[in-house]
């Protein structure tokens, strides 16, 4: 008996299975082999086509099934997590009008600004937690100013996830967690937000049929089951973004516990009871996965949009063929500071943690004497880290407590140098896990069909691999690099 879950990522889709009475992973498979696209028609935008989502699943799937040799038949849940904040949208016949504006997309700034100031700041924190911001709502909002015959010919919008569902099952839905992502949400009446859809003036029907995180949103059809050589009628009783997915991953359920990934972009997360939100929404909570009116739960989210996206640019431009790895390894043989190189992270859109701003990536200090390449790996890697240090004091001075933080051993945390930088400049314990947001959806389409009877069950299998502790030997270093970041920073913010 087996599980099976997909990460729809902005690099790629990763699928997982796992076997339902072990917890222990069966086999991954991900495509495309490089990173998707993301089309850029103009600075500042980020768009991708949902129909190549829907291809590379098919692919990833294919793969994983054949690899695995197991009978798809065998497969009794399916979980999805997905890139948050994108918008889909869909005709009457469940035709994709227009590429999806996804989460590192700049375009709607002003206009979920002026949405905020119209509605009032105080008014619409005290609601949605958020300031509309650059979120789905304010996309929406993009289009219906900026493409009128489009948004005349939208039936249902949808999140990157919805999509995947929808391509699965047939059925239009969505999740009360996606929808205060997309600031969508009212959670002092736990309903959608009359003064967001008022102001646009967006009609109700165009949000999907709304469903918990962990439920049976609907069953694969058969033609569909046919064509991916599983189950028709298996049920898709799952879905989060990514965020609120890894932390689920981790284990991470409970007020006080924090996860991080860092992997296009890089996050922290942290999980608690109350409804508390940052007044400039440099931070914001949503809805966590296992939310309930009688046991709140919320996850406060920072996101840097320019993490792995970062790396991966840095690997495909100035690498020269080398693998992550051996790019790890030559940042390793260069000293803390990368000899006075500072790197800012911010060429991936508009950072929520500077202000919804677009300032950028950039280099500062290059001295053609004295770096060279590996200096670059090393920089690169300390300035995404300090950048999620700069975006974790404001976390702090909102009442959220940082210090273990849970991370999949992937991604950026595969870099002892970007580890290490991590964990000293936070100060905090890093405990890596064996899992990542594939095994983290397999898991959670298992509590959502009721095979499991709680998480202690659903997480057999999760062992944490290594811990890093903060470089006290080398805190004074650390925090002179970071300094020096900060005032390059502030010279452009």
């Amino acid at each position: 008996m087996y599980l099976l879950g997909y990460d729809c990522g902005t690099s790629s889709i990763k699928a997982t299975l796992l076997d339902a009475d072990t917890g222990k992973v069966i086999a991954s498979a991900s495509y495309p082999p490089r990173e998707m696209p993301i089309i850029s028609p103009q600075p500042g935008w980020a768009e991708q086509n949902p129909n190549n989502w829907w291809d590379n699943l098919k692919s990833a799937t294919k793969i994983l099934l054949n690899d695995s040799k197991i009978d798809g038949h065998d497969i009794k849940a399916i979980g999805i997590s997905y890139q948050m904040h994108g918008l889909v949208c869909l005709d009457k016949a469940g035709q994709v009008l227009r590429p999806s504006i996804i989460w590192c997309d700049s375009r709607a700034v002003e206009i979920g600004n002026k949405a905020t100031e119209t509605i009032g700041t105080e008014t619409i924190l005290a609601e949605s937690l958020n300031q509309v911001g650059n979120f789905t709502a304010a996309k929406l909002g993009w289009v219906k100013e900026n493409e009128p015959d489009i948004y005349k010919k939208i039936h249902k919008i949808m999140l990157p996830g919805d999509y995947i569902g929808y391509k699965l099952t047939g059925q239009i839905a969505t999740t009360k967690s996606g929808l205060s992502e997309g600031i969508f949400w009212n959670f002092q009446q736990s309903c959608l937000s009359e003064k967001v859809m008022n102001y646009f003036g967006f009609d109700n029907n165009i949000i999907p049929t709304v469903y918990d995180t962990f439920e049976v949103h609907g069953q694969v059809s058969s033609d569909i089951a046919a064509e991916l050589g599983i189950k028709a009628d298996t049920p898709v009783s799952y879905r989060a973004g990514d965020q609120p997915n890894n932390a689920l991953s981790l284990g991470v359920m409970n007020p006080g516990q924090i996860a991080a990934t860092a992997g296009t972009s890089a996050v922290v997360y942290g999980i608690t009871n109350k409804l508390q939100y940052d007044q400039q929404s440099r931070v914001n909570t949503f809805i966590h996965v296992n939310n309930t009116q009688q046991n709140p739960s919320f996850g406060t989210l920072l996101c840097i949009n320019g993490s792995g996206i970062l790396n991966s640019w840095v690997k495909h431009n100035i690498a020269n063929g080398l693998d992550y790895p051996e790019m790890n390894q030559l940042a390793s043989t260069v000293d803390i500071g990368s000899d006075g190189l500072t790197i800012l992270p911010y060429g991936n859109g508009a950072e929520r943690s500077l202000n919804n701003q677009n300032i950028g990536g950039s280099f500062n200090s290059l001295n053609f004497n004295i770096h060279s390449q590996k200096h670059i790996f090393r920089a690169a890697q300390e300035g995404i880290a300090f950048a999620l240090n700069y975006g974790v004091n404001i976390m702090k001075s909102n009442g959220v407590e940082v210090n273990t933080v849970r991370a999949g051993k992937a991604n950026m945390f595969l870099s002892p140098v970007f580890a290490e930088t991590f964990s000293t400049i936070t100060n905090s314990t890093v405990e890596l896990y064996n899992t990542d947001g594939s095994q983290g959806a397999a898991r959670g389409a298992g509590l959502g069909i009721g095979l499991y009877k709680n998480q202690t069950e659903a997480f057999a299998g999760l062992e944490c691999l290594e811990k890093i502790e903060p470089d006290t030997n080398n805190t004074q270093k650390y925090h002179q690099a970071y300094e020096a970041w900060l005032s390059f920073l502030a010279s452009l913010v």
